[in-house]
């Protein structure tokens, strides 16, 4: 129970396997089989429904009145796809007699050396081989059954897709002497090879209502948009850009699926988007993620990513991938994962987001709840404060720095008035010196005795120092040497002023 409300999504591993208890990973789209399990169990359903249509007919023609013309055209109709179907397995299988289509041993061991010697994913290796003189008759093979199903394409998918399935069997058979792991690695190669020429024929089928369930589930996506991080359990950093999301490797990487055209290669970006799920919940709770964690973090990357035709590039590889890379490993795992996560959008209601059936409907309906609690923990609503936070800071810190920069100008003004009025003082007083003059008289007077001054010099007495004169002649004449000195020295203030003035 602690657990339970702790995560709102919840999935038994137990729940990942064939519900036939194979052993092997089932999946939703086959009603929890296996792929293996799922066309015995419709293969088996079918020959069912034929024998049943048998005995209705024979039954409706003991009665003495002839069948109805649509039944004749129905019966006829089912003939001639029973006899396409074995026509394009005669293509691929050769004729009955296996002795005339064995190949010479020495030339079978060589290609199965060179095929051996592959690395995984090297698939231009693969094509050279193909090229050489002990592949021709597995060329020829795949060859001919390209131009078979390219013929035939109007066929309908599920009969095209056993068609290829059980083409694979048959190219596994030539390549038994290898081991499992080898064979698989072959496999997939055959498997790009055909598929990537078949893509445009078989994807998204006339047949198969895969275009409808493709809008319909991107519409579902798209109006599940509001769905937060929070409900789904999927812990987040609190501040992060579109740039910083630990989850962009996986969304690119879902996304790329529908450029792929082999089955393969589409799970592999299904094995990729996986990894970087594992990844990003791994380096935002610094411990390894669990399964739970996983399937909502897959489930946050699908709502987030809305990858374009999904149901069909899922549908793709279930009716045309290689059952090995499906039934079991780390690519079968992702995809069952995968088709989990799709089932759970496709039935998500209230409860699994911990909220009412009437909050959920509103929320679909695009109305905003007025509940504080989701109004707090808004992510929006919390940038909002955050970016009005920064605002006022930012408008405080320039009134401080207006404020700052007047304080700086007054000084600034009060110190060039300062400036101004002393050179103003120095300039007059200049002036006044050059005007008046500054005049030694000589007296013979007694030393020490003070000179008596007119009346018009005791005024300027204020202004000068005052003035003794001394019998001595030495005396009287280093006082007149002094007097120059102070009058060029005034001269030169006059002159430095001028020029202050002028710059």
């Amino acid at each position: 129970m602690q657990a339970a409300q702790q995560r709102g999504i919840y999935v038994s591993q137990s729940e990942f396997h064939c519900k036939d208890g194979c052993g092997y990973y089932g999946n939703p789209a086959w009603q929890g089989y296996c792929s293996k399990c799922w066309r015995e169990h419709t293969r088996s359903a079918h020959v069912d429904r034929q024998h049943n249509d048998i005995q209705a007919q024979g039954s409706t023609s003991s009665d003495g009145r002839p069948p109805h013309p649509l039944s004749r055209f129905e019966e006829k109709k089912s003939l001639e796809k029973v006899r396409q179907g074995n026509t394009v397995r005669w293509l691929f299988w050769g004729s009955s007699p296996p002795a005339k289509q064995q190949e010479p041993s020495e030339v079978q061991e060589a290609a199965l050396m060179a095929f051996q010697k592959l690395e995984p994913g090297d698939f231009t290796n693969f094509l050279k081989l193909l090229r050489k003189p002990f592949s021709q008759r597995l060329q020829s093979r795949c060859t001919a059954f390209l131009k078979t199903m390219e013929a035939c394409h109007d066929l309908p998918v599920q009969k095209q897709s056993d068609l290829v399935h059980d083409f694979y069997q048959s190219i596994a058979e030539h390549f038994s002497s290898l081991s499992e792991e080898q064979t698989a690695q072959v496999m997939e190669h055959i498997e790009k090879l055909i598929m990537t020429r078949l893509h445009k024929w078989v994807f998204c089928h006339d047949s198969s209502d895969d275009e409808q369930k493709d809008l319909t589930l991107q519409k579902r996506i798209k109006a599940l948009g509001w769905v937060t991080p929070q409900m789904l359990r999927v812990s987040v950093p609190i501040e992060k850009s579109a740039l910083s999301d630990p989850f962009l490797p996986a969304i690119t990487a879902i996304i790329e699926m529908d450029a792929k055209r082999a089955p393969q290669d589409k799970l592999t970006c299904v094995s990729k988007c996986s990894q970087n799920v594992f990844q990003a919940l791994a380096s935002l709770s610094h411990e390894p993620a669990n399964a739970d964690d996983f399937l909502s973090g897959l489930i946050y990357v699908v709502l987030k990513a809305n990858p374009p035709r999904l149901h069909s590039n899922m549908q793709y590889i279930i009716r045309f991938g290689l059952p090995h890379s499906l039934m079991a490993g780390e690519g079968g795992y992702y995809f069952t994962n995968l088709s989990c996560a799709v089932a759970f959008i496709e039935k998500l209601n209230g409860p699994a987001l911990n909220l009412t059936q009437e909050e959920f409907e509103d929320h679909m309906r695009g109305r905003s709840l007025a509940l504080s609690s989701m109004e707090t923990s808004s992510e929006g609503q919390r940038r909002a404060r955050e970016t009005r936070d920064q605002l006022e800071e930012l408008q405080g810190r320039q009134e401080r720095v207006h404020r700052g920069v007047q304080a700086l100008q007054e000084q600034l003004e009060q110190w060039v008035q300062s400036v101004q009025a002393q050179v103003d003082e120095v300039v007059s007083y200049s002036i006044q010196v050059q005007a008046h003059g500054v005049t030694a008289h000589t007296v013979p007077v007694q030393l020490n005795e003070p000179i008596s001054l007119s009346k018009s010099e005791e005024t300027e007495k204020t202004r000068t120092p005052s003035v003794f004169v001394h019998k001595n002649e030495a005396v009287t004449q280093l006082f007149a040497e002094c007097v120059d000195d102070v009058t060029a020295h005034e001269l030169t203030v006059q002159n430095s002023s001028s020029t202050a003035t002028a710059h």
